[in-house]
């Protein structure tokens, strides 16, 4: 199964680097010329190297983000659960679902990885220090300034990971209570501030003109039809989301079957949860993937990318797996079984599937 995941990958690969990455394109174009502005960051950083900026760049920098983050998650498997011929199913679940890394492989150019990097990033550093908490505030920080979908998308698991490494751990103090209210504080104002001060206000032909002047080939103006998304307030988005939600939601039921596939993994999670020794950490961990799953039904009725949603909600759902496994438990799950045809067959066909996709599924 592995093998065929390798291939079906190279295959993603090979059929994403022939479609012009319009989106990811543009957003290296824009930096902080005219301001603070939303979505800027990984632009801002792209310009302190390059002043102009060819299309092909896209692609390095977002495969060397989708081998970092593909190397971290297996550095964090093999942390938790070691790679032995009782977990290779599970990582078989994990890291060829197509949920995951094959979806990130298919949304290069995206900055939904990002997200997972950092969350991945906070499962492997210690966390016996109140550093670990500003640490996860840094990232979240710099998750917003690159895009500030984040909050809803990568933050919240960031928290979860924080509250269950830490908090469990350490305990509540007035110390580290306060810095992590700052931190959260610090976070939404930063939130507020990208959605409503970093739209643009220039004259749109203005910014248009900038961004072009910056483009390798400026010839290549049908990139700049995107520009509007540095406009659009969240009354807009909110508006085009909910005139496509009559046919976005007929992709609900492959998006349930997707998930339904995952059954052996979530029984698993679910085993984990209820094997955890105290009766707190099962309530804060059942609330956290509760929160989760609210913030993404927040963002369903605010953005209309429907397929990257349901995929990275299933890759946080991976991450808080691991950080489930870590607390203390007073008896130990059987690991899933290929043995069992059902998860057999399972495994097989999510492994054939290549990805979910950006907006509907496939």
């Amino acid at each position: 199964m592995l093998a065929v995941n390798a291939a079906v990958l190279v295959g993603v690969f090979l059929y994403k680097i022939r479609l012009p990455p319009y989106i990811p394109y543009i957003h290296l174009l824009v930096d902080y010329h005219f301001g603070f502005t939303k979505r800027a960051l990984i632009g801002a950083i792209v310009g302190l190297f390059a002043a102009k900026v060819p299309i092909w760049l896209v692609f390095p920098i977002a495969g060397a983000a989708w081998l970092l983050t593909a190397g971290l998650f297996v550095l964090l498997f093999r942390r938790t659960f070691r790679f032995d011929d009782a977990h290779m199913p599970l990582f078989v679940f994990m890291a060829g679902s197509p949920f995951f890394l094959k979806n990130f492989m298919f949304t290069l150019g995206h900055f939904d990885i990002y997200g997972c990097a950092a969350a991945i990033c906070l499962l492997l550093v210690p966390a016996g220090s109140i550093a670990f908490v500003m640490l996860a505030a840094f990232f979240s920080i710099v998750l917003i300034l690159i895009h500030h979908i984040h909050l809803l998308m990568y933050v919240p698991t960031i928290a979860v990971i924080v509250v269950l490494r830490y908090y469990l751990v350490q305990g509540v103090t007035r110390r580290n209570c306060s810095v992590g209210i700052a931190a959260i504080a610090a976070v939404s104002l930063l939130f507020l501030a990208a959605q409503f001060y970093g739209t643009m206000t220039i004259p749109q032909d203005e910014f248009t003109g900038y961004l072009q002047s910056r483009m390798a080939d400026p010839s290549r103006t049908e990139f700049l039809q995107f520009s509007h998304v540095w406009y659009q307030p969240i009354s807009r988005e909110f508006h085009d989301t909910w005139a496509r939600m009559p046919s976005n939601l007929l992709g609900v039921p492959v998006f349930a079957l997707l998930i339904w596939l995952h059954t052996p993994l979530w029984r698993y999670f679910s085993e984990l949860v209820r094997s955890l020794r105290e009766q707190l950490h099962r309530r804060v961990v059942t609330t956290a993937v509760v929160m989760v799953s609210v913030g993404y039904l927040v963002m369903f009725a605010i953005v209309f990318d429907y397929s990257r949603w349901v995929s990275n909600w299933a890759a946080c759902m991976f991450l808080i797996l691991h950080a489930v496994k870590a607390l203390p438990a007073s008896r130990t799950v059987a690991p899933l079984s290929m043995d069992d045809k059902k998860n057999n067959i399972l495994g097989w066909i999510l492994t054939l599937i290549p990805r979910v996709g950006i907006v509907r599924p496939f």
